[in-house]
């Protein structure tokens, strides 16, 4: 949890003085110092009776995934039209396709389809992957709203998400406990209806504004939201297997969470685009810029409102397109931040469909 709270911070601060460069060179010594300690403190508990490593499930599920982030990522600046992004999904689907046979023939499968008999295991991973996308599908927008749009240095960006952070390290204990009082049907609805509400509540904001009253509440509204849903949906998950596959289970429900964010990153990536393409069409087709900077301002629209303004240009008029360009990315942030209460919601009806109030083993 403490690292979690300071590494935006610190990642920030890094963006801000050194490099961002620097971010990434930063996992290599503590990925060094957790091999070391991993080597001296951590004893052996390997299963003498494994059948050994899924190596072309790993390969197909990783190939799969990558050609198709890999597509929709370029989709939006070549079109879906084009060879590459054609062959990308193309690919993706074959290679998912192969995945999927190979799991149900293999004898030690990464990913046992005999799991999903499990109605609360099923339910409770199509709520991690609705959840967990809409939540690192959002928070990717967030950092470029506050510091493109916003003015926030790299560092305050970073540092404006501790609350979040904070509230679900301080309340994880206490959420621990809902499913003992409750059940796990009861804080899953929950849960993710009071994250809804926190992305509702980043719709608010406009271009300025104090972020104690623009998005400090939704950032507490939203942390709250997954403070009440993370522990039980994880107790969820390892109850509704059984006791020799709860590793198993813990591992396929992480590979969704981080599988969630990452395709909801590329999925709205694309939303976001065609709203920002939409406004700066909007509000500058009939202005005062000439056909070639108008061209250029289109040329950097995958680098949203850090777009660089065109230089022959008066002040008021670059203070016009500065102004145009920060409300088109807003508008693209509202629909993010809508879409993404849409799929908490979705998760929370996944709950109420899937969950039951005892675990199905």
């Amino acid at each position: 949890a403490i690292t979690t709270a300071i590494g935006p911070v610190i990642g920030g601060w890094l963006i801000e003085h050194v490099s961002w460069r620097a971010v990434f060179f930063i996992n290599i010594p503590i990925a060094l110092l957790i091999i070391l300690i991993s080597l001296r403190s951590v004893p052996e508990s390997s299963d003498m009776e494994s059948k050994g490593l899924d190596w072309w499930g790993a390969i197909l599920g990783a190939f799969g995934l990558g050609a198709l982030v890999y597509g929709l990522i370029e989709s939006s600046r070549l079109g879906f039209g084009d060879r590459s992004v054609i062959a990308a999904l193309v690919a993706a689907a074959a290679l998912f396709s192969l995945f999927v046979i190979i799991q149900a023939r293999v004898p030690n499968p990464m990913l046992p389809l005999a799991l999903f008999r499990s109605r609360t295991f099923t339910g409770a991973n199509l709520l991690t992957f609705l959840l967990y996308g809409a939540l690192g599908g959002t928070l990717f927008f967030l950092p470029l709203n506050l510091i493109q749009v916003q003015g926030y240095s790299a560092t305050a960006a970073g540092a404006a998400l501790l609350p979040f952070i904070l509230i679900i390290s301080s309340l994880s204990r206490w959420s621990g406990g809902l499913i003992a009082k409750y059940g796990p049907k009861l804080p899953l609805i929950v849960g993710p209806l009071i994250a809804a509400f926190g992305f509702m509540l980043f719709i608010l904001p406009d271009v300025g504004g104090n972020y104690w009253t623009n998005f400090f509440p939704a950032i507490v509204v939203l942390g709250l939201g997954m403070a009440v849903s993370v522990a039980p949906l994880t107790t969820t998950v390892m109850n509704s297997v059984m006791q020799n596959r709860v590793g198993i289970a813990s591992g396929v429900n992480n590979a969704v969470a981080r599988g969630a964010g990452l395709l909801a990153i590329a999925v709205l990536g694309i939303v976001m685009l065609c709203v920002f393409d939409d406004g700066l069409d909007r509000h500058l087709a009939g202005g005062k810029l000439s056909a070639s900077n108008l061209q250029t301002l289109r040329a950097q629209r995958t680098r949203l409102a850090a777009v660089a303004l065109p230089e022959n240009q008066d002040p008021a008029t670059r203070q016009l397109i500065r102004h145009t360009v920060d409300e088109s990315f807003v508008s693209g942030f509202r629909v993010i931040m809508a879409t993404g209460a849409a799929l908490a919601i979705a998760s929370a009806g996944i709950a109420f469909t899937l969950i039951g109030q005892t675990p199905d083993r």
